[in-house]
């Protein structure tokens, strides 16, 4: 695993675009391996178990692409908001859950089309390292407006092995973790990801 350090890696300059996602959906219908891979598997397997409650009243999933993730979380949940903003992929994870009438997914540009809150469970996937630094921020304001009082935010992203492409789940989870509103409850790092669990703090 690379050795890191604080403020050792720098966000994209500009957030990546629509156009950069829509063409690796063309290019192949899951272009990360989603549905396939051990690596999401496993990271799937360990979010759902890190999840402090049984069941949850809304659940918000930026970034949701095929909709894998969305599925097995729909059963915590009363209610289950999912977007992403690859229309390719919109079109997958509204398939994947045809036949769950509380599951919704839209396709919506982040951070500037978030939903009306509140929320008591958002979950936020290997999305975050995509943003510029001013999106992340927006982004991270935006998600912590939504969630309710006692609300969870659990956020899971990769840990890159190359000193080349170093900003990573790493810088985002220290950008979550310095947020005043969130308190940490579940952390897990390993040499593939790192998983977070944040409860908010305060009035909503």
């Amino acid at each position: 695993m690379v050795s890191r350090t604080a403020g050792d890696a720098e966000p994209p300059p500009t957030s990546f675009t629509e156009e950069y996602f829509d063409r690796r959906y063309a290019r192949a219908p899951d272009p990360w391996g989603l549905a396939s891979r051990w690596y999401e598997r496993r990271k799937y397997a360990i979010t759902l178990a890190s999840l402090p409650r049984e069941r949850y009243r809304a659940c918000f999933e930026p970034g949701c692409s095929i909709g894998e993730l969305t599925r097995l979380l729909a059963p915590r949940c009363d209610r289950l908001l999912a977007v992403d903003f690859a229309e390719d992929a919109v079109r997958q994870a509204r398939a994947a859950v045809r036949d769950l009438d509380h599951v919704e997914v839209r396709r919506s540009t982040l951070p500037a089309q978030l939903p009306d809150g509140p929320f008591d469970l958002v979950v936020v996937s290997e999305i975050l390292y995509y943003l510029s630094r001013d999106d992340l921020d927006l982004m991270l304001d935006g998600l912590v407006g939504l969630l309710e009082a006692g609300g969870d935010l659990v956020a899971v992203h990769w840990r890159t092995t190359d000193p080349r492409h170093r900003y990573d789940g790493h810088d985002v989870h220290l950008a979550i973790e310095a947020r005043g509103e969130l308190e940490r409850l579940v952390h897990h790092s390993d040499e593939q990801f790192v998983l977070d669990v944040f409860r908010r703090t305060g009035a909503a």
